[in-house]
């Protein structure tokens, strides 16, 4: 036994060197802490049936409707009927999904689960960010290979302004989300969430329904009929000033509200 004991010790060293199997704990770069939790909030978001309805068949179904129902007075409906569908998909995934997942998460301590796990609050919040981001990427990929097939058509030049003005808005929405989500109770966020969506979707609805009347500057304060007249007017070829600064402003009143407010427990 005792050979053999002494070939076994031998071939340990010849072809493992001193320290290979010594504990090394390290933690995960920066980088990595936030794509991994952005994957794992963009699979989980994805996974729920309800967002799912939100942020792609009721936006789709409502994109067939524009398309073969006789809704607008308009030869060519998803003119702008594609970029409301597309901020209806916005609000849903940026606003209304956030702000419910965050509250609940809040409310069961997951939060705070992960951050005892050594990973930083704002990564967390970062990776929720990035989940958001890719789902609204699969959202526009849906969305708008639907409206090509249905005859939608754009400009190379409107399509990247219509890009631009798109992921401003989910990222208006998103803080919106984020400060609804991080500041109240899952009980009154539930509620209150899907009635400033059904408010949201209403007054955008009744602006497109309307005719071609131009939205004032009041009714663009309105995030949902900002972004929705910033994607018309960005598809349509010229860059909407007037919507991205607004945009820009609930961009900015949202993260400074959130950071101050926000609360990992609740």
């Amino acid at each position: 036994m005792a050979p053999h004991s002494h070939q076994e010790s031998t071939f340990s060293a010849d072809f493992f060197p001193s320290g290979t199997f010594t504990p090394n704990p390290q933690r995960a770069s920066i980088a990595r802490m936030v794509r991994s939790q952005g994957f794992v909030e963009a699979k989980l978001f994805l996974r729920h049936g309800e967002q799912q309805l939100l942020s792609f068949i009721i936006p789709l179904g409502m994109l067939l409707a524009l398309a073969y129902l006789p809704l607008l007075d308009d030869p060519n409906p998803l003119d702008k009927g594609f970029p409301m569908m597309l901020a209806l998909a916005s609000m849903s995934s940026g606003f209304t999904g956030q702000a419910i997942s965050l509250a609940f998460d809040r409310r069961y301590g997951a939060l705070q689960r992960t951050g005892a796990s050594g990973v930083p609050a704002w990564t967390i919040v970062s990776g929720k960010v990035l989940g958001v981001l890719s789902v609204s990427f699969i959202q526009i990929m849906v969305l708008g290979i639907a409206a090509l097939v249905l005859g939608w058509t754009t400009t190379t030049s409107g399509a990247l302004m219509g890009l631009l003005v798109f992921f401003i808005g989910v990222a208006a929405f998103t803080s919106l989300g984020l400060l609804m989500g991080g500041t109240l109770s899952s009980e009154l966020v539930l509620g209150l969430a899907n009635l400033i969506w059904v408010i949201l979707v209403g007054v955008a609805s009744y602006i497109l329904f309307q005719g071609s009347t131009e939205p004032t500057m009041w009714l663009k304060l309105i995030p949902s009929v900002a972004l929705s007249d910033g994607l018309y007017s960005g598809f349509g070829g010229s860059f909407p000033t007037a919507d991205v600064v607004i945009l820009l402003g609930w961009l900015l009143l949202g993260s400074v509200m959130a950071n101050r407010w926000f609360k990992f427990s609740g």
